[in-house]
């Protein structure tokens, strides 16, 4: 995701932000040092182990291992996906939220001049459904499905009235219609110039992002039109494959939620609330995305998706489940409930209360249960063809799956029901070991994949250092060599001074950011958390020093294999004895 915002404006926005400000406005730090401490956040303890260092701008803690700059303190405290986060410290630090592209091309802007253009017509809305004469149709269909007015008020729910322009009178003389347009609120009419509204003789359910701040509506018609729900269009704030309806009151309702519960409508996730079930969420008009994915399983360990139980329920929990089969891991569990034919969560929470829903809930299907079910429908596991066919047909399930504790019984799984020997199917699917893997790694940690586990010392020595100073990468211009030297870390050395010499201002957090996506992110960031051994005074000449170090390697390297050559010409003869020079005199 941090490649869509623009790298300077972080680098920038991470500059400006204090950390220890920042988290000792929701947690209360003391000074211990150089350092600040706290007890961690995100695990309860007794004694602190949390600490906030203002030298690299990163927090650590010892016990749980949680850690990060700014952003991810944000993302994981106040369960912000990256762009939310990056709009919180902007708005902390006053500054205005850049265009950032798609990765497509496509040019968004988060203007934040649409919030308040979008929250005066939901208080518009909400005043209509008192004020407004059909307003009593609307709040009569309302009671009419069993909600209640403090649930409808806590949701925001409104009316928008009948009338080609209701609303584009009402807020025409705070709003220009351009900015009404923008907001997805009005559309441009085709001949003859002008707007109309785009919400008419509808319910209103306004769509609230992490923050709380309406970004979008969605209106249920009282009439004949249609569609039955119309939803905003996309606008420079709000994007349907990202938010959920529903998510802002859940987490407002319940701190830290076990679960959630996808479900398909605004009505299902308004009536839930109003039977006592506050952990429901609707997607708007869209399938389950990866990012909806991500940023659910961030705040809880379990998804329940709940669908008809009809064919055409079935299908969208397969579309589910092949978005979920690349999310879910260890310490990630999804599940799926099926409903009554004729049942979806709001009548069935009206005839069976709360408790009724969560019996149902408790007997929702696993994800590998439901999977394998759907996959064993078109294989005759009594053949042996049956099952080979079962194991083409699970094999690009499985491939998609994050390597780990939860593929590898997966795909035990299918070596029970195809009668295969584990192992030998594991090595056919490709990309497993002959040996079970190990019990999870805890989510702090990097994963296998990502972490370089042979770096040499020299390098990793090196990039610590220049992790707690960065302004230790003016010493040296001529770094080049260290693209020919042979030692495992060289690279990412090499990559981080080039970065430092084109960005001289960045400090700790901003260099962990420009990482947040690459394959070494993690361990930059471990290293980060390393107690500092050698005293800060001495941090120039010990940089020096493993500079020169890695120099001579570099020379060795050289030497050796200009020697290993049978026959050297002119310049190799030419550049072996530069090299012997220099290694005399740097020894």
């Amino acid at each position: 995701m941090s490649g869509r915002i623009p790298q300077p404006f972080i680098d920038d926005l991470i500059g400006r932000t204090d950390i220890v400000e920042l988290i000792d406005s929701h947690v209360t730090l003391r000074k211990a040092g150089r350092e600040y401490v706290a007890c961690c956040p995100f695990h309860n303890e007794k004694s602190p182990s949390f600490t906030v260092s203002p030298e690299k701008q990163f927090y650590h803690c010892f016990g749980c291992g949680a850690h990060g700059t700014a952003i991810g303190f944000l993302m994981e405290f106040a369960r912000l996906d990256f762009v939310e986060a990056v709009q919180e410290l902007a708005s902390r630090a006053g500054l205005p939220m850049p265009q950032f592209g798609d990765g497509a091309g496509k040019v968004e802007s988060t203007d934040a001049g649409l919030y308040p253009v979008l929250e005066d017509a939901a208080g518009w809305f909400r005043r209509q459904l008192r004020e407004h004469p059909r307003g009593a149709t609307a709040v009569a269909y309302l009671k009419e499905r069993g909600l209640d007015g403090e649930t409808a008020a806590g949701f925001g729910l409104g009316y928008a009235p009948p009338g080609w322009d209701s609303l584009l009178q009402a807020l025409g003389e705070r709003h220009k219609p351009e900015q009404l347009l923008a907001a997805g609120l009005v559309i441009r009419r085709e001949q003859g110039g002008g707007y109309y509204d785009r919400f008419r003789d509808r319910i209103m359910f306004p769509i609230r992002d992490g923050r709380g701040r309406v970004i979008a509506f969605g209106g249920r018609v009282l009439g004949d039109d249609t569609p039955k729900y119309l939803n905003s269009p996309e606008t420079a704030v709000f994007h349907k494959g990202r938010e959920l309806y529903g998510l802002y009151e859940a987490r407002k309702a319940t701190r830290a939620p076990e679960r959630l519960v996808v479900v398909e409508g605004y009505m299902d996730v308004v009536m839930l609330a109003r039977h006592g079930f506050t952990a429901a969420v609707a997607t708007l008009g869209t399938a389950t995305t990866p990012h909806h994915l991500d940023r659910l399983f961030r705040l809880v360990p379990e998804l329940v998706f709940c669908f008809d139980g009809d064919r055409a329920g079935r299908q969208a929990a397969w579309r589910a489940l092949e978005g979920a089969l690349q999310a879910v891991r260890e310490g990630r569990q999804a599940r799926f409930m099926f409903l009554p034919e004729g049942e979806d969560p709001d009548s069935l929470v009206r005839k069976e209360g709360k408790e009724g829903f969560e019996a149902r809930l408790a007997d929702s299907v696993t994800l590998s249960t439901f999977f394998y079910d759907g996959l064993r429908q078109q294989a005759d596991t009594s053949t042996i063809d049956g099952r080979a066919r079962l194991v083409e047909l699970a094999r690009p399930y499985l491939l998609r799956m994050a390597p780990g504790v939860f593929r590898h019984m997966m795909t035990r799984r299918l070596a029970e029901l195809t009668r295969m020997d584990a192992l030998a199917l594991e090595r056919m699917l490709g990309g497993a070991d002959e040996k079970a893997p190990s019990a999870a790694l805890p989510a702090a940690r990097p994963s296998a994949r990502s972490l370089p586990r042979k770096v040499d010392s020299l390098p990793r020595k090196a990039i610590r250092m220049l992790l707690r100073r960065p302004a230790l990468a003016e010493q040296h211009s001529d770094i080049n060599w260290l693209k020919d030297l042979d030692i495992p870390g060289a690279t990412i050395l090499l990559e981080m001074l080039d970065l430092l010499d084109v960005h001289p201002h960045l400090n700790t957090a901003s260099i962990l950011e420009r990482w947040r996506s690459h394959e070494h992110g993690r361990y930059l960031a471990r290293l980060v958390q390393d107690e500092a051994l050698i005293p800060p005074e001495s941090l120039d000449a010990e940089f020096a020093a493993v500079m020169r170090a890695l120099r001579g390697r570099y020379l060795d390297q050289r030497i050796d294999r200009l020697r290993e050559k049978s026959e050297l010409g002119e310049e190799e003869k030419a550049m072996l004895l530069q090299l012997l020079a220099e290694k005399a005199m740097s020894g």
